[in-house]
């Protein structure tokens, strides 16, 4: 059995992840090699290359903490797991659309990456920002075997302390800085130009948080920070302030292609279009005045000119200039009785709509102003402000709705409530997205999107990825595990929500559905609800016999359609949520004209030529061998790792 280098030297094509060179860090490294060190590029000696002025009294604005070069190199370092289906846990494994990856979440980001990347509409995620325990479960590691690996050097003794204390332990800043920065930087890539991502947060990293996403996403791509009030009644056993929210940080990918919704109105927002017009529809009036210290006169004078109200007919005439109207009286945006201000719209927008206008006197300030009459009738969302107070985001909710699939509540401890998730992706998604959630925990992600597919006819995909955390056997999620015959593993529970979720969700839709009298048109459609479940597991290795110095390879007992899959991961051409058609059972697989080869000693010369004459032909290097029939057709073929 060959390797990689064999097929190179055999003078294959070979497709392999190791090939994505950064060739702008090839040329530095080669030519200018002082401005990189341990993969920081250096400022100050690349200006100094460039021939521009350094300051060494100046010193820049950002966040640095110890173990950031180690975590830049994890981000690029290659994933030595690969995916193995599991049929056993996965639901409706040949039509669903949606993922379930189980492992490490640095090695699943990097396996989506090849097809995934720039795709990804929403991603939430709540990672771990509890500071109670010393350990993180998560097993990014580092030692100097592995600093030699990440092509890391001159570090001391002290210095590799100092990292290995930053990877161990969870109470520390740096520890936790350098977990999450090659993640965040592996969610960047996913997210398409028009995405977003969510990022729950309480106030133990808050401020360390938004710094790394300032630098990973860029400040100028921050939408805002939401104080979700997940738990009114604050948490008693705080000693100052009760705590009563957590943070939502959100960042776009590129804050000018977003695209951004609101949520659909409450009769509690309703309630505010409480005035009627001539045609009795309902409408709220909202000054026209813009407000804020950042929008007097002086600062936006485009945006300051007069109108002119006339009483009895009810006329408005705006005006650049000052006027002397017989029988109107001159309305300007007053932020006090002394300073000037702005209005909200230009003076285009405002003769083009001014039918939406009306001007009254405010008795309060004892001046007159001007409003726009904001319709309910056509609204189809109210733009979302940075503080949730609905009854949807409480945590409390989170349990119950745990607890009405079956569960008990000891089974997985505050679980995110249905409404936080679903408000992300009714702000920023539509009905096609895929979303994303490498910290899956409970599985709530999966949950809502299936929710909200129900409600509104959506056909959104999701991805989770969730690490194989093991239970403590005093756990009653331990006893939960083995008296459903799972794995006692948190990804079980993930799995076990996501089941029982679409199984009440398609109960519920054949109820409504089978009233009497509801018509075929009205019917509502069964959503997906299942998952394809992938199990990370090592990839196969080179192994050296010490007596006869041969080489051979360790394969992994995988299935020759897992062997497929990974190939399809790899090469990225086609979305791996597909079912490949099979053309020679546990050899030959194909996704349009893309065909896929496992155990290529079996296949004989007229099954490759047929494949060769059809489309683009992909070899798994692990399953193949350097013999005479595939030699034949090494022009034709890519050998895939």
């Amino acid at each position: 059995m060959a390797n990689t280098i064999d097929f190179i030297n055999a003078g294959y094509a070979v497709v392999d992840t190791e090939n994505n060179e950064n060739n702008l860090l090839n040329f530095l490294k080669e030519n200018y090699p002082s401005v990189i060190t341990d993969y920081e590029l250096k400022l100050d000696e690349l200006k100094a290359v460039l021939g521009l002025p350094v300051d060494e009294k100046v010193n820049g604005y950002g966040l640095n903490f110890v173990g950031r070069n180690v975590a830049r190199a994890k981000y690029a370092q290659k994933t030595e797991k690969e995916l193995q289906r599991n049929t056993t846990l996965s639901k409706d494994i040949d039509t669903t659309q949606n993922l379930v990856l189980k492992g490490d979440n640095l090695d699943s980001l990097k396996m989506l990456k090849n097809y995934y990347s720039g795709l990804i509409k929403c991603i939430y995620i709540d990672p771990p920002y509890n500071t109670t325990n010393d350990e993180f479960v998560y097993p990014d590691k580092f030692d100097k075997e592995e600093a030699e690996v990440l092509g890391l050097a001159n570090l001391s003794n002290s210095d590799f302390e100092r990292m290995e204390f930053s990877f161990k332990s969870k109470k520390s800043h740096n520890g936790w800085l350098s977990f999450m920065y090659p993640r965040l930087l592996l969610a960047r890539d996913l997210l398409s130009k028009e995405g977003v991502i969510f990022i729950s947060i309480d106030d133990n990293e808050q401020a360390n948080l938004k710094l790394l996403c300032d630098d990973i996403f860029g400040e100028e791509n921050f939408v805002g920070q939401i104080a979700n009030i997940n738990n009114p009644k604050g948490r008693s056993d705080d000693k100052y302030l009760a705590t009563a929210h957590e943070y939502l940080l959100v960042y776009a990918k590129n804050k000018s292609n977003l695209k951004w919704f609101g949520f659909q109105p409450t009769d509690k927002i309703t309630k505010r279009y409480n005035k009627v017009d001539e045609f009795g529809k309902l409408y709220r009036e909202i000054d026209l005045r813009k407000t804020g210290d950042n929008d007097r006169r002086i600062d936006r004078e485009n945006l300051f000119y007069y109108f002119y109200y006339n009483e009895k007919n009810k006329d408005l005439i705006p005006s650049r200039e000052k006027q002397n109207l017989d029988g109107y009286r001159e309305i300007i945006p007053l932020k006090d009785d002394e300073i000037e201000g702005n209005w909200r719209w230009g003076i285009e927008t405002v003769k083009k709509d001014i039918t939406k206008l009306i001007a009254r006197y405010m008795p309060n300030r004892k001046i007159w102003g001007v409003f726009e009459k904001d319709y309910l009738e056509g609204r189809e969302a109210i733009k979302a402000t940075t503080a949730w107070e609905f009854k949807d985001v409480n945590s409390e909710r989170g349990t119950e709705q745990f607890m009405e699939l079956g569960f008990e509540k000891e089974v997985f401890p505050k679980p995110k409530p249905l409404g936080t998730i679903k408000r992300t992706l009714q702000l920023a998604t539509d009905e096609n997205s895929i979303i994303l959630d490498f910290f899956a925990g409970s599985g709530t992600t999966g949950h809502a999107v299936m929710q909200l597919n129900a409600e509104d006819g959506g056909n959104r995909k999701f991805i989770l990825c969730q690490i194989d955390e093991p239970i403590k056997k005093d756990k009653t999620a331990y006893k939960f595990c083995l008296d459903n015959n799972l794995s006692p593993v948190i990804s079980s529970i993930t799995i076990e929500r996501l089941r029982r979720a679409g199984e009440k969700i398609t109960k519920e839709i054949e109820e409504e559905n089978s009233k009497a009298g509801m018509f075929e048109e009205d019917k509502k459609q069964v959503p997906d609800v299942g998952f394809k479940v992938f199990d990370s597991v090592e990839i196969p290795r080179l192994k050296v016999d010490e007596t006869t110095k041969q080489i051979s390879i360790t394969e992994n007992e995988i299935d020759a359609l897992s062997r497929i899959y990974n190939m399809i991961f790899t090469i990225g051409l086609d979305e791996p949520t597909q079912v490949p058609e099979t053309v020679v059972e546990a050899c030959i697989y194909k996704i349009g004209t893309n065909y896929y080869i496992t155990s290529s000693e079996k296949i004989n010369s007229e099954d490759f030529s047929n494949a060769i004459k059809n489309g683009k032909v992909f070899i798994d290097g692990w399953t193949a061998s350097l013999n005479g029939t595939l030699q034949h057709y090494k022009e034709d073929v890519k050998i895939v790792f």
